[in-house]
């Protein structure tokens, strides 16, 4: 199984990137965090990867960091949680912050998550509660601003399973609230203003 890939990156998007090594472009399935703080394309970069084998596929699932890769891995133990859905759900909190939530018990933070139902987060609580090792604190991240990031941005959001129009509408919130700067800014932002 495929444990790690270097190599030249190719392309990026907010929910995939594609690594050439030895000459072999491997398609990565990424979460919006790892995307985030992927470098340009051209430069090489260097990935955990889960290799998931189905009867159909076999995909692969990168991380920048190996915590990142562990709570992947712990979610998808977690029953009606597959490895899409887990994406989405690191796409949508910070590792650290959901850490802490199931940790502390915190269904209702949990649920603020896309695709996350008050079920599927009482089960994260309670199968994942005592089998989180601790996360340390998030390395800052300074994101140059890119000329698409906001189209990057408005992507991620359709992924996620977000009507485009609302998307549109979430997005221009937060541009106005002056969160250009980054793409994870803008996205957490973005976000923000679509779970209210």
């Amino acid at each position: 199984m495929i444990a790690h890939l270097r190599g030249k990156l190719l392309a990026k998007h907010p929910n995939q990137a594609i690594v050439e090594t030895g000459g072999v472009g491997y398609d990565v399935t990424i979460s919006v965090p790892t995307f985030s703080d992927l470098p340009a394309a051209g430069a090489e970069v260097a990935l955990h990867i889960h290799t998931h084998v189905r009867e159909d596929a076999i995909a692969l699932y990168g991380f920048l960091r190996p915590s990142e890769k562990l709570l992947f891995e712990k979610l998808i133990t977690v029953s009606g949680i597959g490895p899409t859905l887990a994406v989405k759900i690191l796409s949508g909190m910070a590792a650290e912050e959901m850490v802490s939530a199931i940790r502390g018990n915190d269904v209702v933070r949990l649920t603020r998550i896309p695709g996350i139902g008050r079920k599927t987060a009482e089960r994260m609580v309670l199968e994942l509660r005592d089998k989180l090792p601790e996360v340390g604190p998030a390395s800052t991240r300074a994101i140059p601003a890119m000329s698409a990031t906001e189209e990057d941005v408005l992507s991620a959001l359709v992924n996620l399973g977000y009507q485009r129009a609302a998307a549109e509408k979430a997005l221009a919130a937060a541009t106005k609230n002056g969160k250009g700067g980054s793409f994870d800014a803008l996205f957490r932002e973005a976000l923000a203003a679509l779970s209210k």
